[in-house]
């Protein structure tokens, strides 16, 4: 199911940012989040292979695809904060 949101993501916990499969996907850190993509709706249990992003930044209507590389048929997005922060997500 589409969704254009704010989701709140709490200090050290893996928090799912997609809310179905998707392929492509637009987000904007609100602070330092570490974004891991996975198959299917199992959150992941490691940072290994995270990507890092600062407040501010984040990815436009970007392929899965180009940003994990290494995941193949990635279709889930999590976010991974620290200190706790949120994440403005849209995808299709």
């Amino acid at each position: 199911m589409a969704q254009n949101t704010t989701i709140a993501v709490p200090a050290k916990t893996w928090t799912l940012l997609t809310n179905s499969d998707t392929t492509h996907i637009t987000f904007l850190a609100g602070g330092s989040v570490s974004v891991k993509a996975t198959v299917g709706a199992s959150a992941p249990t490691t940072l290994d292979g995270a990507f890092g992003y600062t407040e501010g930044t984040g990815e436009a209507n970007t392929a899965l695809a180009d940003i994990f590389t290494g995941v193949a048929g990635a279709n889930r997005v999590y976010a991974y904060s620290f200190g706790g922060t949120s994440v403005a997500v849209s995808h299709a």
